[in-house]
């Protein structure tokens, strides 16, 4: 076997052959080896070089490839930490499938942490439904705090509240948010912000190291309004100042600015947590949530984004 001579004037020249070998051809490297008459090592180098040097153009020839290219451009576009876009099923009727999964999956990776964490989670059918999916795991070594009260109008638990069903899933210390998801005044949210077991909590949900929560559309088919958190006049003065959504109860407008006085004044609700040095992970989709979900990550009130494609679609072609 007779070595070829190796220079710099020809290198790019071999890059492009060893790449189209193993791309194309699909040859192994230790046959682009014996057929270029180089070494294993070298044939490797080669065909790293081929791809930093965009001698060669991979395509993904599968769904999820576009996927994968709405999250790339999604993040680039509203400066996000992270995207991940599942494949949108258009037969299906429900707002969580594919998202639920996801969600689980990011959580987990999160949990399977071996650093201690705060994680902090809202509430809602879609996170939820995320919750559900996940596997037992023992982690104590994290903390799970709520972000949002666990008490509806009437007294009795909120249904889509996750934080006991995590507690169930989970070997962790857990924290829940003993209060009505809104008060009937800023005064008595003072005041029961001001109670140790409160006090200690929303201290902790201010330290989260990375939070899920879900982002609430409003209008008469609101989780808000049809949960009976907010009566149809509410609701009514809420969207003629501009309000388009929520996160955990704070109302925002079209601009991801939370709106100053009216339902926010009275929602008991731990702040979302700064995110400057955590992860703020939304779980979202659909045409109602639309402008709810744009208005979230253009605003910056979540760095982060778990959505399908046909969300991804739409905040790309409306941003």
């Amino acid at each position: 076997m007779q070595r070829r001579k190796d220079s710099n004037g020809n290198r790019l020249d071999d890059a492009a052959r060893a790449g189209w070998l193993y791309y194309v051809a699909r040859n192994t490297q230790d046959e682009i080896a014996e057929i270029m008459g180089i070494s294993r090592q070298s044939a490797q180098r080669l065909v790293s070089l081929a791809v930093s040097e965009g001698l060669i153009r991979v395509r993904l020839d599968h769904p999820i490839a576009r996927c994968l290219e709405l999250a790339r451009e999604v993040k680039a576009r509203f400066g996000l930490k992270s995207v991940e876009v599942v494949p949108s099923d258009p037969g299906a009727g429900s707002t969580t499938v594919g998202l639920a999964e996801a969600g689980a999956a990011a959580m987990e990776k999160a949990l399977k942490s071996a650093a201690p964490i705060v994680m902090a989670v809202g509430t809602g059918r879609t996170l939820k439904a995320a919750v559900d999916q996940l596997p037992p795991m023992d982690c104590p070594q994290h903390t799970i705090v709520s972000l949002t009260g666990n008490i509806r109008p009437d007294g009795s638990a909120a249904f889509y509240n996750v934080i006991f069903t995590m507690a169930d899933a989970l070997k962790a210390k857990h924290f829940p948010m003993p209060l009505p998801v809104f008060v009937s005044s800023p005064e008595e949210r003072a005041l029961l912000h001001k109670q140790p077991m409160i006090h200690a909590t929303l201290a902790l949900a201010a330290k989260a190291d990375v939070t899920f929560v879900g982002i609430g559309e409003l209008g008469a088919q609101a989780p808000l309004r049809e949960d009976g958190f907010l009566s149809d006049a509410e609701m009514k003065k809420l969207l003629a100042a501009g309000a388009v959504g929520e996160i955990t109860g704070w109302i925002f407008d079209a601009q991801g600015k939370l709106l100053p006085g009216s339902a926010n004044a009275r929602v008991a609700s731990a702040p979302i947590p700064p995110r400057e040095n955590a992860t703020v992970t939304a779980l979202a989709m659909g045409d109602r949530k639309l402008p709810a979900i744009a208005a979230a990550v253009r605003g910056g009130l979540v760095n982060a984004l778990i959505t399908d494609e046909e969300t991804a679609e739409k905040l790309l072609a409306g941003s």
